[in-house]
């Protein structure tokens, strides 16, 4: 009776997991999604304490050790939610993700280890066959996990600031060298899973691998690499669900695993980035080094507050392209209030959104849509560039890598064959930074220095703040 409560429980989770994936796929149910996949996840947890129950231990017992992770892990966790800025966000996606790697590799260990007492209790030759596929799930879980748990470490420190790009000659093989050892040494403990102290290399390999990999990747490219390690933490714990005979970590983690693989190739294609040199730790490599060109292309002009206000407040049509900085000036109401005051006056806003704006993939839309952005207003990158050729102004917001032209037009520019914003294509372009500083990818941006185009200097929060009030008073 137990058994059949608990797989309808699993069966509960899984249904709400697909369900809330669908809804997440639309900002206006994103959140309800969100909470309806939480409370799938909640019945199977609960499921799985007071209904499951093993052939040889029979119910679990442990209950102080399982309640108190549960209440430790849930004041930590909503603590940390509410807490975290928007501009922080990303840091925190790569540091949750990189604890469900950690879990997974933890899981892989402990189950090897029971396994290994059961091979040397029971001598017998005909019964490691039969545990050999498990222990090939248990390596699996080990390898992916722990790669996706040292890759995510770095990449959080990445973000913060913490951590440095580094690259030396070389890298790559020697990346490809420790995952090959990683891979055979797992190919001949699945053989002999008797020479159990062989899991510890394999996890100081993937260790490793997983520093390597992330360690020379430029910051402009982390999106992708945040969308590729949340793959690896999916099928790590679908290794899990294998490996428990367990629905719903199966379900869940085969999800994760797939939309985070099927974003990564999105991410991949708006980069123009081949996802090989992702695997092989060279992806963005040299994401920091400029073009051979000189470093000024030449004179930028400033605009005032007051002729901003006047060509936006006359203008037909307004295209806004929101960049990191303007979430690290956590200013989506205040740009948001701007669409209003610009709508109010008879004047077309929309909003152009890069596929790898800001610090995570759609970064900038969960961040709009915080200010109550209509989703209808957010355009793709590939209608925003129809629209260019018809709008009189087009407002950059701390956007500078994914409006470079540099992309298109010169060989020899790291992002080259980037797609990006076609905003040259506007009548005026009006770029507000805090300075001519490059952007996240340390290259020069040539936008700046062409005649259509007109600085506005300032913080983003600040500066819309001042436009508002201006355009009031036209």
């Amino acid at each position: 009776m137990n058994q059949d409560l608990l797989t309808i429980c699993y069966l509960i989770g899984s249904i709400t997991f697909i369900i809330g994936l669908k809804m997440l796929s639309n900002p206006a149910s994103a959140r309800k999604g969100n909470l309806l996949a939480a409370a799938g996840m909640t019945i199977a947890i609960l499921g799985t304490i007071f209904l499951y129950q093993d052939v040889e231990t029979g119910y679990l017992n442990n209950y102080a050790w399982i309640f108190g992770g549960l209440v430790i892990g849930a004041i930590i966790g909503t603590l940390a939610a509410k807490k975290v800025k928007m501009t922080a966000m990303p840091e925190m996606v790569s540091l949750f993700n990189g604890m469900g790697g950690a879990c997974a590799a933890l899981i892989s260990i402990v189950e090897f280890n029971h396994l290994s007492k059961e091979l040397i209790s029971n001598p017998n030759p005909l019964f490691i066959p039969h545990e050999q596929p498990t222990v090939f799930i248990i390596v699996v879980g080990l390898i992916i996990g722990s790669v996706s748990f040292a890759g995510s470490m770095i990449a959080w420190g990445k973000l913060n600031g913490k951590v440095k790009d580094f690259s030396f000659k070389g890298q790559n093989i020697l990346n490809l060298l420790v995952l090959a050892l990683a891979i055979l040494s797992a190919v001949y403990l699945v053989m002999n899973p008797l020479q159990h102290n062989l899991l510890y290399v394999i996890l100081v390999l993937s260790l490793i691998y997983g520093i390597f990999f992330v360690m020379p990747i430029g910051g402009a490219d982390m999106p992708v690499v945040i969308s590729l390690l949340n793959s690896f933490t999916g099928v790590a714990a679908a290794c899990g669900g294998f490996l428990y005979n367990n629905k719903v970590m199966l379900t869940g983690g085969i999800l994760v695993g797939a939309a985070g693989t099927l974003l990564t190739i999105l991410m991949c294609k708006a980069m123009n980035r081949s996802l090989k040199n992702v695997l092989i730790g060279s992806f963005g490599g040299n994401a920091k080094t400029s073009s051979t060109g000189p470093v000024s292309q030449g004179l930028y002009k400033e605009i005032s507050l007051s002729d901003t206000a006047m060509i936006m407040s006359y203008a037909s049509k307004v295209m806004i392209v929101p960049g990191y900085g303007l979430a690290v000036a956590q200013a989506q109401h205040a740009c948001h209030e701007l669409e209003k005051i610009l709508t109010e006056k008879g004047v077309e806003v929309k909003y152009a959104i890069h596929p790898v704006a800001g610090r995570m993939p759609g970064h900038m839309n969960v961040l709009l849509a915080e200010a109550d952005v209509s989703y209808d207003n957010l355009l793709e990158m590939e209608k925003a560039n129809d629209e260019f050729p018809t709008t009189d102004v087009v407002f950059i917001l701390g956007a500078n890598d994914v409006v470079n032209p540099a992309a298109k037009n010169d060989p020899t520019s790291p992002i080259y064959g980037m797609p990006i914003l076609d905003v040259e294509l506007a009548k005026t372009i009006v770029v507000n930074k805090r300075s001519m500083k490059p952007g996240y990818a340390g290259i020069e941006n040539e936008l700046f220095f062409k005649p259509k185009t007109s600085m506005l200097f300032g913080d983003a929060k600040k500066v819309l703040q001042d436009l508002c009030a201006e355009i009031k008073s036209v």
